[in-house]
């Protein structure tokens, strides 16, 4: 008997998507990420990445092919969360409150959800922060305050934007392999973008790397390295070779710029 296939979670098909104002700023997209996979999206500016993003978390709609993602469904199969580049926490709320606003909204009281938050506050290290406010973090720690947040519902899908952009390269670096943790632990399919090679190479299963005016996929490269990924991968010939070939990826991606289609 045939096994049948899982479909992904996130699948885009020649999707295109274009605004009000009449900018095209996607171009037959396709691209799909399955479930338990760690997948990059890598771009130069104004290539359509969090577009693609938005897509994916349901907060665009396309303007033309074929958009699936299961996860978004309502109900206990469909569970999909979002970070974004700014933590966008609530200011006068507590991390612990903070966190709790997803189950919150689900019409989870304080202390019926408060097991949960402990524990996912625990397991990204905030612990001793519950009470603190954003105010009194760093940057790393609120960017640890809105990934717990994301965590707290336990999705089948995490979608990253840049989200360890604005930080020192120790403090981004710590979160990579914490995050990779986190996402092993779960078995979540994860779409995470991010203008780093180095950072792509060392998260992901595949890397996807967009061309700009309008975004499309123009290469792929598959990262065949073992999880948990340890902190020497990144001084390794394999690592040094992804990161030359997404390198020159990219260098071409800047240069390939073509009309949307039906132009000339």
């Amino acid at each position: 008997m045939p096994q049948t296939q899982t479909p992904p979670l996130i699948s885009l098909h020649q999707v295109d998507k274009r605004f009000a104002d009449g900018l095209q700023a996607l171009d037959r997209v396709s691209l799909s990420v399955s479930a338990g996979e760690f997948v990059a999206l890598l771009g130069p500016s104004g290539c359509g990445k969090s577009t693609v993003m938005r897509l994916a978390a349901g907060l665009e709609t396309a303007s033309g092919g074929e958009l699936s993602a299961p996860a978004l469904l309502p109900g206990p199969d469909g569970q999909t969360a979002c970070v974004f580049q700014e933590p966008t926490l609530m200011p006068w709320a507590s991390v612990f409150d903070n966190v709790w606003l997803p189950l919150r909204l689900q019409g989870r009281s304080r202390a019926d959800a408060a097991p949960e938050v402990r524990q996912v506050l625990a397991s990204v290290g905030l612990s001793d922060f519950a009470q603190a406010y954003p105010a009194a973090l760093s940057g790393g720690m609120k960017m640890r305050a809105s990934i717990a947040r994301a965590l707290v519902t336990r999705p089948r899908v995490l979608l990253m934007d840049e989200p360890f952009a604005a930080l020192d390269d120790i403090t981004r670096q710590k979160l990579n392999a914490d995050l990779l943790a986190w996402w092993h632990g779960r078995a979540m399919a994860a779409l995470f973008v991010t203008h780093s090679v180095a950072e792509a190479v060392f998260l992901s299963q595949r890397v996807l790397v967009m061309a700009a005016r309008p975004g499309r996929v123009v290469f792929e490269l598959s990262i065949d390295q073992p999880y948990p990924r340890q902190p020497d991968f990144r001084h390794s010939p394999s690592f040094a070779e992804a990161c030359r070939q997404l390198g020159a990826a990219l260098a071409d991606a800047h240069e390939s710029i073509r009309p949307p289609a039906g132009e000339k």
